[in-house]
This record gives C-alpha cells, structure tokens and sequence, in this order.
C-alpha cells in the first residue's frame, strides 16, 4: 500500500503556515476529500470541488481519511494584486451580504479548463515558476467575477476588521491555535485595549482563559465521546501532544490516557 502523499500548488505569494488567513484565497481540490473550519462553520470538499475562502478568518483543514493521498491548488489573492487589478479593469465594488467565510463559488463550464491550463506551467517540482503567477492570477479573477460578480464586494474590501463583539467570538473560536495578537486584531482591537476588554470579560487573562477553556473541553470529548488525546489535541488549538499532556494533568490531576482508561473499565 502506498504512503498518502499530500501535494500543495501554491499561486501567488507565500501564506504563513497558521490558522490565520491573512489574504483571500481560491481553493481547487485536484483529488482527494478534506475538511475545512473556518470561523464555526465546517465545510467538505471532493475531488473537483473549489471556493473561495475569505481573508481576517479564522480556519483549518484536514483530510477525512488519514490514507488518502491529497492534491490541491491555492491561489493567493493578495491586497497588493488585487488592488492593481481593480485599477486596471476599472472595476467598481458591488456588496456582498453573505458573511461566510467560505463562498462555494457557482458551478462554471470555464473552471475545469483553466484547471487543466495550469499544467504546463509546472516546473519538475510540481510548482508554478512565480513569473507566470500574475497572468494566472488575473485569468482566475476575472472568470470569477464573470460568475459571480457581486464577489467584488468581497475581493476589493481593502478595509480592517472593526470592532466586534469580544465574548462571542472567543467562545466561538477558541480553538483556533493563532496568537494574542490575532485575536486582538480580529476583534477590532490593540492589543492592549483586547487585553483590558478580555480582563472585564473574563476575569482572567487571554491566555490563561484559552488553555483552561480548551482543556475543559477536552476532558469533555474524552469523558463523553471516547476520544483519545492523539485525535483532539490539535484540534483544540495544541501544537504538541505531551504539552497539552502536561497541561491536562496539571489542571485536573489525571493524565488523558488515564482519563480515557476510566471510561473503558
């Protein structure tokens, strides 16, 4: 049986490899299943599924089935880019209602061409030489806006989040793993002023509030739904399994082995 292989054509410049998504982006599963968070809403794509994920959100994926092999192709749309092509096609903003932070764009007869155009243009890594990242940029863009031309409103807000309601969304998203920083400019906020707010809130600091909020909810998962800490903890916003080993322990004087063993006995 083969080993999966999981195969990322990336079109534009480099994203940071964190639940934060910092600019707008097309995404186009070649082959494979996977699922996506972004902010509380999960989504599932196949094979020959795409969509367009929003930029200031909160997301996470991962492949349904651990042996598949995955390949997938994301544009990049950044603010720069994007800026040039509004000047240069002359294009007005037309606004867009729906606050999903994926849009499953509509089906489209020049999708799969322009899919299958991109080939060529891999070099033996499997990757796009970054002179043609432009041209297949702006090609991708304008078929979209073709299709859905109220995404305007999306791809050329060039705003910053504003302020929002500071409990609801860390209840919402805290299990996302993105720094203070983050969350502070998400919400609208310095990160001094998200400090203070959070403090009057919570009565405790940030950090503090996301490593217990998490680890209560893992205790949950594992006490109700027999999970094991292997299959949650990057889920709940760890990075490393015998930290949140450690600080599951700390907090509730029982490791999350232990606690899983309880249940079976």
């Amino acid at each position: 049986m083969k080993a999966p292989v999981n195969i990322t054509h990336l079109i534009g410049p480099a994203i940071a490899n964190e639940q934060f998504i910092g600019e707008h982006l097309f995404f186009y599963l070649v082959k494979g299943t996977v699922s996506g968070y972004y902010g509380a809403e999960q989504y599932t794509l196949k094979t020959g599924e795409y969509g367009v994920v929003r930029k200031n959100r909160l997301g996470r994926q991962s492949s349904l089935n651990k042996n598949d092999s995955i390949e997938k192709i994301i544009f990049v749309f950044d603010e720069a880019f994007l800026k040039v092509f509004q000047e240069k096609h002359d294009l007005n903003r037309v606004k867009y209602l729906p606050d999903n932070s994926f849009i499953r764009t509509a089906e489209n007869r020049l999708i799969a061409p322009f899919i299958q155009s991109l080939s060529p243009y891999y070099n033996i890594q499997g990757q796009m030489e970054k002179n043609f990242f432009d041209v297949k940029r702006e090609e991708l863009l304008l078929i979209l806006l073709k299709i859905e031309p109220e995404l305007s409103g999306i791809f050329f807000d060039f705003g910053i989040p504003g302020k929002i309601d500071l409990e609801e969304f860390m209840q919402r998203n805290y299990k996302f793993n993105v720094s203070i920083e983050r969350f502070a400019y998400l919400t609208g906020r310095s990160l001094s002023a998200f400090k203070r707010d959070f403090k009057a809130i919570f009565k405790d600091t940030p950090n503090k509030w996301l490593v217990q909020k998490r680890l209560k909810e893992a205790y949950f998962v594992i006490e109700e739904k027999d999970k094991k800490a292997s299959e949650i903890y990057l889920e709940l916003g760890f990075e490393a399994l015998s930290h949140f080993s450690f600080a599951f322990k700390k907090l509730f004087g029982i490791t999350p082995t232990a606690l899983a063993k309880q249940k079976t006995r």
